[in-house]
């Protein structure tokens, strides 16, 4: 077999064998297939695609390039959740206690922060002495006990996504949704989870702008998880805004208390208990009504929040900072930034959110970048809300007056005020199974 003959099939606009993928992704992992090569075979993708089985092939070859997660002494059906990625994207620390106080098992690898979108491990480690690097049996025996834990991924999982990624990302080939869901569905089943629910962001602050793109991407995701037995729903999330009111570590980990105590923003409380419900339903708790009234009990009781502090106890985060918000750091300089008119919030670029928030010090742009916990910015007013010219709209958190004067400009110009309000847009949009896709309005 030939890696010439395969790029040149694909080119042509053939079909790749399972073996032929296999051949790719093995000898591109040993450094046997050189970039040049690799880099071609990924363009030819990105023109002539791939069909559903190809897809889920290429998506096994590299959950099996590294270590893969066998999950099975953990007893119980054990749901894993994935989002594409957005700005004050807490969600994962609000469904998976949910989740867990009603016993459905989530162990779940989180990521780190990047660019404009904010990382789940980054928020978790604002906790002072908060774990997120644990070994296999420390995390396993936490699953078992409380029933949740969310750690870091590991270094051996699914190394061929490591090294393509790093490639697509200098070969303009990111762009392609059979690339993107290999990506995405090859971690997540490495992950060795039964179920596993995507919350697939659209909007200005998401990689999918459109609704459209983002349920052929949740299609393409949901079919590679149902083709390899996996029980898999998608749901098409609302990033045209940023999520809640907090953007930053630990200002997001407070809001992530409130929103566990029954106290949290609508929108991202509506969208978590989306979440939770559509986790639940994957475990067998029962039909989707039931499932989101369980999910809301949970909130409302305070069973959800004792859950979340039983996680971070048993990681070693002191949890006296979830009971009592101020003991977390705080930052030097807090600046509030005001209405430039008259009106209503039109419209919020997110993604120039993300950025100004990583202006402050709450992102990375490069991996080795520090991250100053306290810093991010608290949204006053969100999109359709009225406002007067010099009301108060956001508070940033910083360190230095300079940060601030660079953030302020951008998120100035994220912010659309308009004498007319926005049209209502609903917070999900859609829901994508392998039975099909249910649009929803507001």
């Amino acid at each position: 077999m030939r890696m010439y003959d395969i790029i040149a099939k694909k080119r042509d606009g053939g079909e790749l064998t399972d073996e032929e993928i296999q051949f790719f992704i093995d000898g591109y992992v040993r450094g046997e297939i050189p970039d040049y090569q690799a880099s071609a075979l990924l363009m030819a993708v990105y023109y002539k695609g791939m069909n559903a089985r190809e897809t889920a092939s290429l998506t096994m070859s590299m959950a099996r390039s590294g270590e893969m997660v066998d999950l099975s002494s953990i007893d119980g059906v054990k749901v894993d959740k994935h989002s594409t990625g957005g700005v004050g994207d807490k969600t994962t620390l609000i469904i998976s206690p949910i989740v867990a106080s009603l016993g459905v098992r989530v162990a779940k690898m989180s990521g780190r922060g990047l660019g404009h979108t904010g990382g789940t491990v980054d928020k978790m480690e604002s906790i002072p002495g908060m774990q997120t690097a644990l070994d296999r049996e420390r995390f396993f025996d936490i699953v078992r006990k409380v029933g949740v834990s969310v750690i870091g991924q590991s270094g051996n999982l699914v190394p061929a996504d490591k090294k393509l990624y790093a490639l697509r990302d200098v070969t303009a080939t990111i762009e392609s949704i059979p690339l993107i869901a290999s990506s995405i569905m090859s971690k997540k089943i490495a992950a060795g989870s039964d179920c596993i629910l995507l919350d697939v962001k659209t909007g200005s602050g998401a990689f999918m702008k459109t609704t459209e793109d983002s349920i052929r991407l949740a299609q393409a995701m949901v079919s590679i998880g149902e083709h390899v037995g996996r029980k898999t729903i998608a749901l098409i999330t609302d990033m045209d805004r940023p999520l809640g009111n907090a953007i930053g570590n630990s200002l997001e980990i407070c809001e992530v208390c409130e929103t566990l105590k029954g106290r949290g923003p609508q929108d991202l409380t509506q969208i978590c208990l989306e979440l939770a419900a559509n986790m639940l339903y994957l475990a067998g708790k029962g039909d989707l009504a039931e499932c989101r009234s369980m999910a809301r009990t949970q909130l409302e009781s305070g069973a959800a929040f004792e859950k979340l502090k039983e996680m971070v106890a048993a990681q070693g985060g002191d949890v006296s900072v979830l009971m009592d918000n101020s003991k977390f750091e705080q930052a030097k300089i807090q600046q509030e930034i005001l209405a430039s008119s008259d009106g209503y919030i039109y419209a919020m670029n997110t993604e120039q959110c993300g950025i100004a928030s990583v202006e402050l010090g709450a992102g990375r742009e490069k991996k080795e970048d520090p991250i100053d916990f306290s810093a991010g910015i608290m949204l006053r007013k969100k999109v359709g809300d009225a406002v007067k010219k010099g009301e108060p709209i956001a508070t940033f958190y910083t360190s230095t007056e300079a940060r601030c004067r660079d953030a302020e400009a951008l998120f100035q110009r994220a912010v659309t005020i308009s004498p007319e309000p926005p049209k209502a847009i609903p917070i999900v949009h859609a829901r994508v199974t392998r039975d099909g896709v249910e649009q929803y309005s507001v």
